[in-house]
């Protein structure tokens, strides 16, 4: 399903900042932004934009905002939680690379670091240079970049462009009197993991994989090709005895979250809401999602991010109906959008799947799915808000006529 409502774009050009230079026409690599010769207008095609950044970070007078991540904000919430910490280490990762916390610390500890922030964004490889500079200024004292390999953004070009950006800002901050060795880049990208003993051979994962990045074996288990592994979860959703995965989106995790956040939901209950669980594609909204800790946005919203969602597990919505959850809501890219091979095809076609069984279960109503997208701001909340309206009404006991 389609979300037609709010459609306000998050990226703005602010007209009578913008010098008509032309430099953010040649950077989008999406071919989202013109000139307009006629008018002397710089103009945003909102439906070619993939909300990367780009433009962002290039513009020389900040006549372009990216809603979600404007400097300001971005560089607000820093500061305000490393005065709450006590923290001088910033640590930006991608989104598309994802590391979860374990990650992180086994990277600081090779800096020595203990105490430190992090923020995650769309693409470090958009960050314009003035983020680096205030946060500097303000008292950082060192700033570790976690990006992804340049195969593996999901962005045109944003690694690279975020290597050759990091190399130039370590020169200015050299002349500006700052320690260079204080900014660290390092390459982190999500891939799939074996776990060999579980592994049976049955071949599963070189079937699914869109990528051909495992390869069977004939007297061994399949070998993963990392240098080719996109991080998609198609294999560990296919494999049978979970004996493949991603690291920070296994079953089992996953699977406690949900159970974790189930017991939270007794309250909002009680005041007539319903508990709601999503399962969201990490690209389809972004704000929503910085916020959720473990799992539970609210007593009665329970958020699981996916790196795809084409590695979607029907399974889970069984277990997080039985432990009951009265409704649950799966969210994709639109096709056009979608960062990965394949993705909203196969999540919609597992979608429709489980639907053929909950149907068998007078269940097909709990459980709907939504084609999002961040270019357009208030589209996810508008999209859950009207989700939790129809379970709602499902769950509104039918008053008898008297």
């Amino acid at each position: 399903m389609t979300t037609e409502t709010c459609r306000t774009a998050g990226i703005e050009i602010a007209d009578d900042y913008c010098s008509r230079c032309g430099i953010c026409v040649a950077v989008c690599p999406f071919e989202a932004i013109s000139k307009d010769e006629q008018q002397n207008k710089i103009i945003l095609d909102v439906e070619e934009c993939r909300v990367c950044g780009l433009c962002v970070s290039a513009c020389p007078l900040s006549a372009i905002d990216l809603v979600y991540y404007n400097v300001d904000s971005i560089t607000k919430k820093v500061q305000d939680e490393m005065a709450e910490k006590g923290a001088k280490t910033l640590v930006l990762t991608c989104r598309g690379s994802n590391p979860v916390t374990s990650n992180i610390e086994e990277t600081l500890n090779d800096e020595n670091v203990e105490n430190y922030v992090s923020l995650r964004l769309p693409c470090v490889g958009r960050v314009p240079p003035e983020f680096y500079m205030n946060n500097l200024a303000s008292g950082v004292e060192k700033i570790l970049v976690l990006q992804c390999e340049e195969d593996f953004c999901r962005f045109k070009k944003g690694s690279q462009i975020g290597i050759n950006r990091f190399e130039l800002l370590k020169d200015t901050v050299k002349e500006l009197g700052y320690d260079p060795s204080n900014l660290i880049l390092k390459k982190n990208s999500l891939k799939a993991v074996y776990d060999t003993e579980k592994c049976v051979g049955c071949g599963k994962c070189v079937f699914i994989c869109p990528y051909d990045a495992i390869v069977w074996k004939d007297i061994s288990t399949p070998e993963i090709k990392t240098e080719d592994c996109m991080g998609c979860g198609a294999c560990a959703l296919v494999c049978p005895h979970q004996a493949i995965e991603l690291r920070g989106y296994e079953f089992e995790p996953i699977s406690e979250i949900i159970k974790n956040c189930s017991r939270k939901t007794a309250k909002a209950k009680a005041q007539g809401k319903p508990a709601i669980l999503l399962f969201v594609c990490q690209w389809s909204e972004f704000s929503a999602l910085d916020d959720v800790q473990n799992g539970c946005l609210t007593d009665d919203i329970t958020i699981i991010e996916l790196p795809c969602a084409k590695g979607f597990d029907p399974v889970l919505v069984l277990e997080a109906l039985s432990l009951g959850f009265d409704g649950v809501m799966a969210v994709v890219c639109p096709e056009e959008l979608c960062k990965l091979e394949e993705g909203t095809e196969l999540a919609e076609r597992n979608f429709s799947a489980l639907k053929t069984v909950l149907k068998q279960y007078n269940l097909e109503e709990r459980f709907d799915s939504f084609r999002v997208s961040p270019k357009y701001l208030g589209e996810f909340n508008a999209t859950l808000e009207s989700f939790k309206q129809k379970i709602s009404s499902i769950l509104k006991p039918e008053v008898k006529s008297t």
